[in-house]
């Protein structure tokens, strides 16, 4: 049994937004993949240019879960009985997530040094298992755990999340975040999550941070 629920019309936020973060993130992992694979052996510019691409995944990700793993879990777990199992479950799942991350990242400097041919292809691999972890986590948590925080929490927990990745990520790193969010969001979800900005912060997305990471794409994405 879980403690009086507080509807949608009570709570003011909208978990949804989420969807559209782990959207980009599922398309990265993915990406990562494919680039990383099609590089051809001895070809160190590219190696490098995917390593940092990898880095920035990295720190976005690891903001986003740090944030849930401070100011999700534990107002839910307060707040829950038999839904707990669900929440520690996905605690868990980031201990994987972050583990197979790790082992990327190594592998991704190793690789970046001389774009070996083996290097790549364990780099690759450990890709393929991270965003295996990663998928598993993402849908658990769209299916179980939005609901529940759309529930229990209050708006001004669930805005602490995003406080804090803007808090912890350096500026120029999160305009490039903020358009791998951006990047697949419809129309109507581009224009609420811009809309939830400052009117300056709305103004530099425009004029610097999207051609910058337009730019971003064209490189990484060759």
């Amino acid at each position: 049994m879980t403690t009086t629920p507080i509807t949608p019309a009570q709570a003011g936020f909208d978990t949804r937004e989420m969807v559209v973060v782990h959207r980009g993130l599922r398309r990265e992992s993915r990406l990562l993949i494919e680039l990383v694979g099609a590089v051809e052996p001895g070809d160190t510019a590219r190696a490098k240019v995917l390593a940092e691409h990898f880095a920035l995944y990295r720190l976005g990700l690891h903001g986003h879960h740090t944030g849930e793993d401070e100011l999700l879990w534990p107002p839910l777990l307060a707040r829950v009985d038999l839904e707990a199992e669900s929440v520690l479950r996905m605690e868990a799942q980031h201990e994987r997530v972050a583990d197979s991350l790790a082992v990327a990242e190594r592998l991704a400097t190793t690789w970046a040094a001389g774009a070996g041919v083996t290097e790549r292809d364990a780099l690759v691999a450990a890709l393929v298992e991270h965003r295996a972890a990663l998928i598993e986590h993402l849908d658990d948590e769209e299916s179980e755990l939005l609901p529940l925080a759309q529930r229990l929490l209050t708006a001004a927990e669930w805005h602490a999340m995003g406080e804090h990745f803007v808090e912890s990520t350096p500026k120029p790193q999160i305009l490039l975040l903020l358009g791998i969010v951006l990047e697949d969001a419809t129309d109507h979800e581009r224009a609420q999550m811009l809309g939830g900005l400052p009117l300056p912060a709305r103004l530099i997305w425009y004029t610097v941070g999207r051609p910058m990471y337009a730019r971003m794409v064209r490189r990484v994405r060759g």
